[in-house]
């Protein structure tokens, strides 16, 4: 029976939508249907799934796991845990590829599957011929079998492996994520003295949204710092692939000025390795890394292109604005908090600094957070073209490489199309106000030749 999915649910890097809307138990079983026969073709024979937190998760599991064993794959369980889980299980069962149901940091009616395959993250034209597979019901029948595994001990045994930092107090915020009960149980093993909110796994998140590259999200670390005067807090999102970190002032300390903290030790084992960052960075982390005695490399926005220009590069330490930090040093390549948090603490303890201090020390800088524009999906490409052909003609430093990155006198700004919401997202970073100010008069300058105007906040 050939099943289409709503369109808007075959994202760039998963398959995400709202629940009873957009996406249906039917949408999971044609999805473990397809990608269990792509999965069959490339000789894999044996898959694990992981879930997270959401009420809708164990019922979309169960309706995939079906699509998966009726291809023919076997099936191993791996439950309930962040979404490092699932990619751990991956790298370290003997499986051929994995699936983890979630929703990501995306409100509770959402959710949707984050796929591996054979090495690699399935996403985007792979994750579109999933849709058209499924659209002529082009499966194989099969019957595959099902079992379990708990990866809990073996993942905790791992994230503390070669723990070397000193004891610190920190406060951690799992917003009610998958996360918690690995937290709960790696906090019992570490040195120092934790204080944890929302740890309890809540598909509601009744607290606060899980997502913390949104400062607001990160009021309730802040004040949990300030009242029992830690040393920092970390904060996770849904799944547990970003992290989020405050210092003891209660100063946000964003995804790039945490890679300038984890690459200093990285750098000093491996001098002259690529370090990785999103085109959306500031300029001074790539500085840093020169500094430092790293290659710096500026690339395109989204975990699934970082991962494979990780390995195209060898790069040992990756990381996005978005709190996605990549380790292939002592670890697996793959996007997990927890073990960056791990890192963290093992890197503060190696500077000799706090984490407080080492904020001081970084070039002061005055960023606009993202400013979205929306468009049309089929003009956002378009809008962004446009703007580069001028800014060439006006003889300007442009870095194309994901959108246009300008550098002047005052800073630099970005413009780049999003590949999951119908906006242009733009960042400007300067050394002042006045510098920032100039720089978002150049965004707007630019869009209103195209046409485009900026609007409300879009989530």
């Amino acid at each position: 029976m050939t099943h289409q999915f709503h369109p808007s649910i075959l994202r760039e890097y998963d398959v995400r939508g709202i629940v009873g809307d957009t996406l249906s138990e039917a949408d999971a079983r044609a999805l473990g249907r397809s990608y269990g026969a792509l999965a069959l073709a490339e000789g894999a024979k044996r898959v694990a799934v992981g879930r997270d937190g959401r009420l809708h998760s164990p019922s979309l599991e169960a309706a995939l796991i079906d699509g998966l064993i009726g291809s023919g794959l076997d099936v191993v369980q791996v439950g309930l845990g962040p979404s490092p889980m699932l990619y751990f299980a991956v790298a370290t069962l003997g499986v051929d590829g994995g699936i983890q149901v979630t929703g990501s940091h995306n409100p509770a009616d959402y959710n949707g599957f984050k796929m591996l395959l054979n090495g690699r993250s399935v996403f985007g034209e792979e994750i579109k011929a999933l849709g058209r597979r499924a659209e002529v019901a082009d499966w194989v029948d099969g019957l595959g079998e099902i079992t379990e595994a708990d990866v809990i001990p073996a993942y905790l045994d791992a994230l503390l492996r070669g723990f070397d930092g000193k004891a610190y107090r920190i406060g951690w915020d799992n917003g009610n994520g998958a996360g918690g009960e690995i937290l709960e149980r790696l906090l019992a093993r570490l040195p120092g003295e934790h204080y944890t909110l929302y740890t309890e796994i809540d598909g509601t998140f009744p607290n606060h949204h899980p997502d913390p590259t949104v400062e607001a999200n990160l009021a309730d670390l802040k004040a949990l710092v300030a009242d029992k005067k830690l040393d920092f807090g970390i904060a996770f999102d849904g799944d547990a692939d970003r992290i989020g970190a405050v210092d003891s002032e209660g100063r946000v300390i964003w995804g790039d000025q945490l890679l300038m903290v984890l690459a200093a030790p990285v750098l000093k084992e491996l001098p002259g390795a690529t370090i990785i960052a999103d085109v959306k960075a500031s300029q001074t982390l790539f500085d840093r890394i020169a500094e430092m005695g790293g290659t710096p490399l500026m690339w395109k926005t989204g975990h699934s292109l970082i991962k494979s220009k990780m390995k195209e590069t060898g790069s040992p330490l990756a990381g996005e604005m978005s709190g996605h930090i990549f380790f292939k040093h002592e670890w697996y390549g793959f996007d997990d908090a927890l073990y960056a948090a791990i890192r963290l603490i093992r890197a503060v303890s190696d500077s000799g600094q706090t984490l407080t201090e080492l904020r001081s020390d970084m070039p002061p800088s005055v960023a606009t957070p993202e400013l979205r524009f929306p468009v049309d999906d089929s003009r956002k490409f378009a809008v962004v073209d446009e703007v580069a052909a001028r800014l060439a003609a006006d003889g300007a430093t442009v870095d194309i490489t994901d959108g246009v990155r300008v550098q002047t006198a005052d800073g630099w700004w970005l413009l780049r199309a999003s590949n999951t919401q119908d906006v242009l997202v733009a960042r400007a970073e300067s050394t002042d106000q006045a510098g920032l100010d100039r720089l978002v008069s150049a965004i707007d300058a630019q869009l209103s030749q195209s046409g485009i105007m900026r609007g409300g906040p879009i989530h």
